[in-house]
């Protein structure tokens, strides 16, 4: 059976996206909103969402710029010189997608070669980041994607388990904190306590990293509405006195060995999170009222704790 590695099963999980988050909120599902057609100089390195990965992206994004070759060969030599495995522990490197052997599964290719597909877009430029940043969790992702093909094979449809890591890979962010009601706020989309009477505590209690690289691609052009999936890590509070390197650090080990470990994961897993909404991000966030649009920062039901 001849697969296609992308297109098809990326729809879908864009389409997911903003559905599974709907649900989550018990609102109708919205009309499906397509990503935008950026492009490489459109990243402004300057929002808080693409700064994380700033000194690497500048470099790839020349790159990119000077062309295809070129961005293939600046991502593989930071590969070679990283020593990063994926799946199932062969060495990472990136390949251009129409060497992708037809019939092959995107996900299972990557686990069998190491060779991540990678086409010359936004979409791939942001997922191949993420294997820099959080090289434990991409590799978990792409380990626990490919036993579920090795078991089920490739068809119309995933199955929860699959559904919940393509959301993780494409729409989630990382949810540190430190302190229970914060927490809490989250999960019971008490967005007043979460955002505004406990808006000192960010970046001291708690903090988010963006993950998905579709919800990165999404943010070329920020739009109230954009909603992330929220995957929570209690961390001590030690944790916002380190460097960023090790904070990264912390989040890819807990996180990656809980995604091993996870039997029950499916969508009900994250949390919505409006990211517009998050303190420092936004500029019209400064103003309470900004908080009051009921159509983006909704009442939900509350979550089940993972």
């Amino acid at each position: 059976m001849s697969v296609s590695p992308r297109g098809g099963a990326e729809i879908d999980a864009i389409d997911a996206i903003d559905a599974s988050a709907s649900i989550l909120q018990k609102s109708p599902k919205p009309l499906r909103r397509s990503l935008p057609e950026g492009h490489f100089a459109d990243i402004d390195w300057a929002h808080p969402w693409f700064a994380q990965h700033e000194a690497r992206g500048r470099r790839w994004q020349q790159a990119a710029l000077a062309g295809y070759a070129r961005y293939l060969e600046e991502l593989n030599t930071d590969a070679r010189e990283a020593g990063h495995r994926t799946g199932r522990g062969e060495a990472l490197h990136f390949i251009a997608q129409d060497d992708l052997p037809e019939g092959a599964s995107y996900e299972g290719h990557i686990a069998a070669t190491g060779g991540v597909p990678t086409r010359h877009n936004l979409h791939d430029f942001f997922n191949a980041l993420h294997w820099f940043a959080f090289p434990r969790i991409k590799a978990a992702l792409n380990a626990r994607q490919a036993d579920a093909i090795d078991v089920l094979g490739v068809g119309p449809t995933r199955g929860g388990v699959r559904d919940a890591l393509t959301l993780f890979d494409e729409n989630a962010v990382l949810f540190a904190s430190a302190d229970p009601a914060l927490t809490q706020a989250l999960r019971e989309f008490d967005w007043r306590a979460l955002f505004v009477e406990g808006r000192a505590q960010w970046d001291v209690a708690c903090e988010v990293r963006v993950f998905g690289h579709a919800l990165l691609e999404k943010l070329i052009a920020p739009y109230a509405a954009c909603t992330a999936h929220a995957w929570v890590i209690d961390v001590p509070e030690a944790y916002f006195a380190w460097p960023r390197a090790q904070r990264n650090a912390y989040l890819d080990e807990h996180v990656s060995a809980t995604l091993i470990g996870e039997s029950t994961l499916s969508g009900r897993s994250f949390a919505p999170l409006p990211v517009l909404g998050i303190p420092g991000w936004w500029a019209a966030n400064e103003d309470p009222a900004f908080y009051d649009d009921t159509s983006v920062f909704r009442a939900g039901r509350r979550q089940r704790p993972r």
